[in-house]
């Protein structure tokens, strides 16, 4: 009977369909929510399908053993080595850490001289091993839509040589205090210190961001207008589109279109028919998408906060301090610790105000409350629990919290709009860091670095409390 489905029952049928079709169903999570949602596998139920997956943190030994080292004494060492370092690293650093170690450093030695056991690398063996992590092969683009791989030198190469040269340190440190542990594996490092040198990497990093700053700093006020712009016409469409029957024409935002009579199992969606182009368009996404990137680029250029903390925003997160002088009442938006480790509170402008509001209105559900829903941290590999995330939207039949990834996409959609270039021609790109590092110049620019109240970087406005 349905009541006495479990999720394992649940886990067993995906896992079966998924091996039959050869590729995980699409229906999983809506089946999932919904038997959840009657009550069926009980309140202490996890809120999403994904949360039953093994997509958590993996332990030293599974980080390693992705890479399928042939040399058994070795790969034990790795291991051990990243239970030692683990306690002083978050996830993301041990996971960063196993791939330098296993991959880029040993795997590539067993790859080119197979039957190696030693960490004591000969002259030879440690030349050619540096000189292929100069190079990395990548894959672009012509003019003419063909695709071939070149070979380039790898900006980050002497960032690949420092955590094997603390391998090499760290044991010979380790084995004075437990030489039955370590001496044996104790060699000479074959990475000299000067060669870990990044002074002249750092300046050539800034060089670039410096320059990547300035070719976007002019160009931000076109791109504030043009989503801006995107955001009122899309909203029009759809709001004509709304009072336009199936199979009628309507004009709105400069733009003749017709009313697609072709119903779609895409929930509340409506469709239109474009005369011009031929394609049909859906205007529901449209408008969504046009009002995110909205909300990012202006939560972004007017915080400078990083993209992370920019996910993190929650109800919760905006809050109110009365100065005890005047009795004025503050609006601030609290930044949980990301990077740095260290809360923030941020003056919340007029502007920002505005920008909040809208996108609180807009994610609030039918109660009028902002739905709590979970999140999966990809960086540490862990879920958090329900929260009013301001940054949510509808994904097929749920309510999801939006990623780095879907941030960035939605940064590149709006930036097609505009038809900006790079200077050799190229569609112009946005990170969401360039937001912060624009935000950090026009502030150094305006006098503000200069405040007390900046960081010991200089990064960004705020008020401490």
């Amino acid at each position: 009977m349905l009541g006495e489905i479990t999720i394992g029952d649940v886990l067993e049928l995906l896992d079966t369909e998924a091996r039959i079709y050869r590729q995980q169903r699409t229906h999983g999570a809506d089946f999932y929510r919904m038997m959840r949602r009657m009550g069926v596998f009980g309140p202490s139920a996890p809120h999403r399908l994904g949360e039953l997956r093994p997509t958590g943190r993996r332990t030293p030994e599974e980080l390693i053993d992705r890479y399928q080292l042939a040399c058994r004494p070795v790969r034990d060492l790795l291991v051990e080595y990243l239970k030692e370092r683990q306690p002083g690293l978050d996830y993301s650093s041990t996971r960063k850490l196993a791939a330098y170690l296993g991959n880029t450093f040993w795997k590539d030695l067993e790859c080119h001289h197979p039957g190696i056991d030693s960490l004591r690398l000969p002259t030879e063996v440690a030349e050619a091993w540096k000189q292929r992590l100069r190079t990395l092969s990548k894959t672009v683009g012509t003019d003419t839509g063909e695709r071939h791989t070149v070979t380039v030198e790898r900006v980050s190469y002497r960032q690949c040589l420092t955590p094997v040269r603390a391998l090499y340190l760290d044991l010979a440190q380790w084995a004075i205090e437990d030489p039955a542990r370590w001496a044996r594996w104790v060699a000479p490092c074959p990475i000299g210190g000067e060669e870990i040198n990044q002074r002249k990497l750092a300046r050539h990093r800034k060089a670039r961001m410096d320059t990547r700053t300035r070719q976007r700093l002019p160009v931000l006020p076109e791109l504030v207008r043009s989503v801006a712009e995107r955001r009122r016409a899309t909203q029009e469409l759809l709001c004509s589109v709304q009072q336009t029957r199936p199979g009628q024409s309507f004009t709105a935002a400069g733009q003749s279109l017709t009313r697609s009579t072709v119903t779609r199992t895409t929930g509340d969606r409506i469709w239109a028919d474009d005369p011009t182009t031929g394609k049909r368009r859906d205007l529901t996404t449209e408008a969504d998408i046009a009002f995110w990137a909205w909300a990012v680029v202006e939560v972004l250029r007017t915080t400078g906060i990083r993209v992370e903390e920019l996910l993190e925003i929650s109800h919760h997160s905006m809050v109110r301090y009365r100065l005890p002088t005047t009795g004025e009442i503050v609006p601030l938006l609290q930044i949980v610790p990301s990077k740095t480790d260290e809360e923030r509170l941020l003056v919340v402008s007029p502007e920002l105000a505005d920008v909040l509001s809208a996108i609180i209105g807009r994610v609030r559900g039918g109660t009028g409350a902002i739905p709590l829903v979970p999140a999966y941290d990809r960086r540490e590999c862990v879920w958090q629990a329900p929260s009013p995330w301001l940054f949510q939207r509808r994904f097929g039949g749920e309510q999801r919290r939006m990623s780095d990834g879907a941030v960035r996409n939605i940064l590149n959609t709006a930036l097609a709009h505009t038809g900006l270039t790079e200077p050799d021609g190229r569609p112009l790109r946005y990170t969401p860091h360039d937001f912060r590092r624009i935000f950090i110049t026009d502030a150094e620019m305006s006098g503000v670095a200069s405040d007390a109240s900046f960081s010991g970087k200089r990064e960004r406005f705020l008020v401490r409390i």
